[in-house]
């Protein structure tokens, strides 16, 4: 604690003039925050600290990935000790121990026998890794022609190329010119009748038949995979209907369409179960996930696929040939694993998951307390990830915007997108956590129900 402050106190970090130039932020108005900035320098549990010595708590674990909360000891001297052991091994031909033991943990919590991991570095790659394996599935089955992918409306998968092709949030895709053929976007499961529901509404299952026009309209055999967000998150938390996700599940099957969810938001805990597949109960093809994979310490992701997946595309391959001409420089990384196996024990440890579940009613009832505000439009969430959203201004999105700034300065930290907010406290969170951000919202949102 002593060292960052000495770190502040010497060394300010927008002092000296056009300090802050060189940086160019992602997803940030870079000039505004330029002007204007707000920088971390320390965090620890629920709470980071800003340039200035203001605490502030954290609602949205990082970015949904510090379940267990910042800077756990555990995982940073693991990390350590893997650096002082064995710094790096490439994954080409190579790899190292806790690869293998990183593998084994992750199919002890993936549902039925989504037990084949592929090690990535971020969300976005294990997004663009998994239509990779999609595609190499149907071909090594004879079925090459599916080239075609599904995907939602407000979609968030990744900002690769890929993702970007697969996402339907417009600001994601508009300036990048054409995205890859073939992906066909079905709409989005918010309807206004499930305004400010508590869990899985009970309107919407319907819109799953959406992927059967599209089986109608492309064919069904020209379609390789399903992209699904079993909780579609950074859009602002939409929850699937009740059946929805089983409705898909069977018009996949249907078709031998491989469903896909991506769990990179939903995994690890964050809807009160290891992964959203087991608390929606539907068990998908192929997942991806990463964020609190490694609980924010080092960046990694994964794609975990059904055995009969990887042995197809194992078996069509010449035998010492490469069956999947594919992966990155970090696959693996020895200290990312380090990092993992920590977060896993931790989470384990402290039976985050459980108390994830058991904290889920008093934090939805919580969040749903803000309806009575005027400028709040909809409340909605599942176990510990909720959304909210506010009345816009002239400009779309731009009270959203305003609202993370007063927030930060009021000493509340959380996301937004568009005129959403979303919520997704660590796990270790308790009822006084809740308290805290949901008073510090009440506080800054009742600015604007007063005007």
């Amino acid at each position: 604690m002593g060292k960052a402050k000495h770190v502040v106190a010497n060394h300010d970090p927008i002092a000296a003039p056009n300090a802050l130039h060189h940086h160019w932020l992602p997803f940030t108005g870079n000039r505004e925050f330029k002007s204007d900035p707000r920088l971390f320098v320390r965090a620890e549990g629920m709470y980071f600290w800003n340039h200035k010595g203001d605490k502030i708590l954290d609602g949205c674990s990082g970015l949904f990935t510090c379940a267990a909360g910042h800077c756990r000891a555990e995982i940073s001297e693991a990390v350590a000790r893997q650096l002082n052991q064995l710094d790096y091994t490439p994954s080409f031909l190579r790899s190292h121990p806790l690869s293998f033991e990183l593998a084994e943990r992750i199919a002890d919590l993936t549902p039925a026998d989504l037990n084949r991991v592929f090690f990535v570095n971020s969300g976005s790659e294990a997004i663009d890794t998994a239509m990779k394996i999609c595609s190499a599935y149907h071909r090594a089955r004879g079925e090459g022609q599916r080239y075609m992918f599904v995907s939602r409306e407000r979609a968030y998968h990744g900002v690769n190329l890929g993702g970007t092709s697969l996402s339907g949030m417009v600001k994601n895709r508009e300036s990048f010119g054409p995205s890859l053929p073939g992906v066909v976007h079905i709409r989005h499961t918010w309807l206004p009748e499930n305004r400010f529901v508590k869990g899985q509404p009970d309107h919407g299952a319907e819109l799953a038949e959406d992927l059967q026009r599209m089986v109608d309209l492309y064919g069904g055999s020209n379609i390789a995979a399903c992209f699904i967000e079993p909780i579609a998150g950074s859009t602002g938390v939409l929850v699937p209907p009740k059946g929805y996700l089983q409705r898909i599940r069977e018009i996949c099957d249907e078709h031998r369409i491989l469903l896909v969810f991506d769990e990179v938001i939903c995994g690890f805990g964050r809807t009160g179960k290891a992964f959203g597949a087991q608390s929606f109960g539907v068990i998908p093809d192929v997942m991806t996930m990463a964020k609190a994979m490694t609980n924010g310490a080092q960046p990694m992701g994964a794609v975990a696929v059904r055995e009969h997946v990887h042995d197809t595309i194992v078996e069509a391959a010449p035998r010492g040939a490469v069956e999947l001409f594919h992966g990155y420089t970090f696959s693996a990384h020895p200290a990312a694993c380090a990092a993992s196996l920590a977060a896993l024990d931790i989470y384990e440890r402290e039976d985050l998951f459980s108390h994830a579940a058991k904290l889920s009613d008093y934090f939805l009832d919580s969040v749903l307390t803000l309806a009575d505000l005027s400028v709040v439009s909809d409340v909605r969430g599942f176990g510990l990830i909720a959304g909210f959203d506010l009345l816009p201004d002239s400009v779309r999105g731009a009270r959203g915007h305003e609202v993370q700034k007063r927030l930060f300065d009021a000493g509340l930290h959380l996301k937004t997108t568009g005129d959403a907010g979303i919520l997704a406290p660590p796990l270790i969170s308790e009822k006084c956590d809740i308290d805290e951000m949901c008073g510090i919202l009440r506080d800054v949102l009742g600015e604007y129900a007063a005007q």
